[in-house]
């Protein structure tokens, strides 16, 4: 289609990508350089798929061509189940095109991200060691950098092979390069090439330091290595690590809990984390901790109640949770052979799992010894876990280990090794602290989003970057802490220091304490950051914009009801409760059927529509943390129109952006609806309602910021309030480019103490555009 318009493609040229992209192109191009590739075969129709399975062998794997995420492949180890595989894998090539390759299952993977220019310049940014073996799709599995476990013939192979291919392919710019390796030998298959910037190329980048995607797009203007500059040098030299890094993947079971979390070829993950550290069960404990899935530690209580035959038997199928069972194996006594030969992952990292694991029972039998506790500290252990461990609370912990001087440094991310400074920092337990604090400038901590997962996604990204921006451009110093490299927040040029660290109270804790900010914003970031807000305020840290009493306020359930009654704002009937019997005793009350929504939570996880007693029941059980500090709102279902809104209070005046209406009816989730602004179908009216019901409940609540509040209208034209979110919402970057108003940045200015009306902004409702936006 380009060429047929005269377009010319800059970078990499369309025969390049057409010959790493087509199997079959990619195959002949391996065998005629002397690559080795896996024996495959193409094929365009099920028969053919058939055929070549019987040539090459059971089990085979099936990876469509021109797909993303291994979409439509998997795994086949018999002529029935590859006949019903093939449908659908043939099904979502863009082609009708199959790659049928005999299976590497249990091979290590390895990738490298490489770079080339027009001058044939080519040089490697990162290898990169998956944890899991061949069999899981890499954007599900753990990864760690450097490559950790390879000797230097190997590593040097895969290394020149990469080299060869992109040079071959006459690739310019970025390019990945994934290999399977057998664990007992050198024998080595190339995988498949990407060749442009891909989700692996966005670790690499956040594990290097080097700005892949920006060298890349200076290549494809016709810049070469040597003339382009990264980190005080040219962008020509190899990063060397000196520190490790480990990313893991974020996966939704969490909000589909009856959803099977078994992985393959095709990804499943929604996002990922990732941990620096000075060792590799640093790292690895990090990541655990920036997954936000419940746990501060590689321990997981799903385990507890578990046979050592039923965890033994799980783990022999790759599952999302896996590392958490492997290290209740090795709680148990179990070894790193036995579980080596049940996984397939390298023994090496198998130890680093019992090393973790090991210190957990040296600490359990020495409670309050700081020379273990410096020792668990220098391993990533987090200060909560070593509380419960030594059956203490975790402000014991933090004040027995500030007493005996434990307390973290950062170190810089310097892969150029030229001196210059860069800042983008990591804490560590050991070595010298290279972050430096600046004088005479106010300064600015910016809480982020953390890893995307269903409900919260790189939208909240947008909003932190926008404020980063807009602090900055106010004099200030702008410090972001976030862990997930996938975000543009997440490039240290983005703001004037990054801290790549974890979203916990501890380690959000350990930067404040050492940077002392003049106010820290967590009304950005999403349900991460919000939740953070709380157990910081009550360390001291001062919350600037919308504080922890206004955001108890709004999502506790029982304080928002008050506030609603108050000021005579309708709501369906209902009742916030903290008890079981109490939520049938509502439901009954109300009439069937109920919407069930706890407190605290992030993209409607554990809302459910209840039809009957037995659900709520179950419900209740299974699906949400029902007590005294977080009550869980049980209100009558009322069918309608969805409407809301993005709006900013300065504690004066609130500016409502935007009526945006939800094409669905309510009960599908604002995030899974189309929504429309302006409102195409609601009377002025009704306008008039929800412009006064923003106005008196951004004032009663005390926002300081964003805020977004989710509408009901019946038939009748009454209108009802669902709920209110104090913070940054999904919808702010959509109505910010619908109706011109930078939101993210008129909301920072208000934190920073600037009025709507010193801004400029007089009136409660713009004038609305003339045409839609969906």
């Amino acid at each position: 289609i380009l060429k047929e318009s005269g377009v010319e493609l800059l970078g990499t040229s369309s025969r390049s990508i057409e010959r790493a992209e087509d199997r079959e192109l990619f195959k002949e191009l391996c065998e005629s350089i002397g690559e080795p590739v896996i024996p495959s075969d193409i094929a365009n129709t099920l028969e053919e798929a058939v055929a070549v399975a019987e040539k090459i062998g059971y089990p085979v794997v099936l990876r469509p061509a021109f797909t993303l995420g291994g979409t439509g492949g998997g795994f086949a180890y018999s002529e029935e189940e590859l006949r019903e595989l093939a449908v659908g894998a043939l099904a979502a090539s863009p082609v009708s095109q199959v790659l049928v390759e005999k299976s590497v299952r249990g091979y290590k993977e390895i990738e490298f991200e490489v770079m080339r220019d027009s001058a044939d310049n080519a040089i490697t940014i990162c290898g990169m060691e998956n944890i899991d073996p061949v069999g899981v799709h890499t954007g599900d599995s753990m990864v760690v950098a450097p490559i950790m476990t390879l000797n230097d013939h190997d590593l040097k192979m895969l290394n020149d092979s990469a080299i060869k291919l992109i040079r071959e392919l006459k690739i310019e710019g970025g390019c990945n390069v994934q290999f399977a390796l057998n664990p007992n030998s050198s024998e080595y298959y190339l995988i498949e090439v990407n060749p442009r910037v891909s989700r692996s190329s966005a670790l690499a980048s956040k594990a290097s330091g080097y700005p892949i995607a920006r060298v890349t797009a200076k290549i494809a203007l016709g810049m070469t290595l040597d003339e382009i500059e990264v980190a005080g040098t040219k962008a020509s030299f190899e990063p060397r690590l000196d520190y490790i890094v480990a990313k893991f993947p974020r996966f939704p079971f969490d909000k589909f809990t009856s959803v099977p979390n078994k992985l393959g070829t095709q990804m499943k993950a929604t996002g990922e984390c990732m941990g620096i550290g000075s060792n590799l069960e640093e790292c690895i404990l990090k990541s655990v901790r920036s997954l936000e899935i419940g746990v501060c530690h590689l321990h997981m209580t799903k385990f507890d109640e578990k046979g050592d035959k039923e965890i033994l038997d799980y783990i022999e199928e790759f599952h999302d949770d896996n590392a958490f069972a492997i290290a209740e194996l090795f709680r148990r006594g179990h070894s790193v052979e036995e579980i080596a030969a049940i996984t397939k992952i390298t023994p090496f990292f198998l130890e680093s799992f019992k090393k973790i694991t090991d210190m957990e029972a040296s600490l359990k039998k020495a409670s309050g010894d700081t020379a273990l506790l410096a020792e668990a500290k220098k391993m990533g252990f987090s200060d909560k876990f070593i509380a419960r461990l030594w059956g203490v609370s975790e402000l014991d912990v933090v004040a027995a280990r500030k007493a005996a001087g434990i307390i973290p440094v950062f170190r810089m991310v310097d892969t150029a090794h030229v001196g210059a400074y860069t800042p983008y920092f990591y804490s560590s337990f050991t070595g010298e602290n290279e972050s430096r604090l600046s004088e005479g400038k106010k300064k600015v901590i910016v809480l982020g989003a953390g890893p995307i997962r269903i409900g919260q996604g790189v939208e909240f990204d947008y909003s932190t970057v926008h404020a980063v921006n807009t602090i900055r451009r106010c004099g200030y110093e702008a410090i972001i802490i976030n862990n997930n490299p996938e975000t543009v927040s997440t490039d240290y040029t983005t703001s004037d220091k990054l801290y790549f660290e974890p979203l916990t109270t501890e380690d959000v804790m350990n930067v404040i304490d050492f940077e002392k900010p003049d106010g820290v914003i967590a009304s950005l970031g999403g349900q991460t950051a919000i939740n953070l807000a709380e157990p910081l305020a009550a360390r001291g840290v001062k919350i600037i914009g919308t504080d922890c009493e206004a955001i108890d306020r709004a999502e506790n359930r029982d304080a928002f009801e008050k506030i609603l009654s108050s000021l005579g704002i309708p709501q369906p009937k209902g009742q916030a409760v903290t008890k079981i019997e109490e939520g049938v005793r509502v439901a009954k009350e109300v009439g069937y059927p109920v919407l069930v929504r706890p407190s605290f939570v992030l993209g409607g996880r554990a809302m459910q529509l209840v039809g009957n007693e037995k659900q709520l029941r179950h419900y209740l059980r299974t699906a949400v943390e029902i007590d005294e500090d977080k009550p869980v709102l049980v209100d009558h279902y009322i069918q309608g129109k969805e409407v809301e809104v993005d709006a900013i209070c300065d504690g004066q005046d609130v500016f409502v952006a935007g009526i945006m209406e939800l094409v669905e009816r309510t009960g599908v989730h604002s995030g899974d609806s189309i929504s429309v602004y302006p409102a195409f179908s609601i009377s002025d009216k009704v306008k008039g309602k929800i412009l006064s019901y923003s106005k008196q409940l951004g004032l009663a609540i005390g926002i300081v910021g964003l805020f977004n509040i989710q509408f009901i209208v019946d038939d009748k034209e009454d209108v009802y309030i669902i709920e209110v979110n104090p913070r940054s919402s999904r919808t702010v970057p959509f109505l910010s480019k619908a109706t011109g108003y930078s939101l993210a940045d008129i909301a920072t200015e208000v934190i920073l103490g600037k009025s709507l009306k010193e801004q400029g902004i007089f009136d409660i409702y713009p004038e609305e555009k003339d045409r839609w936006y969906v």
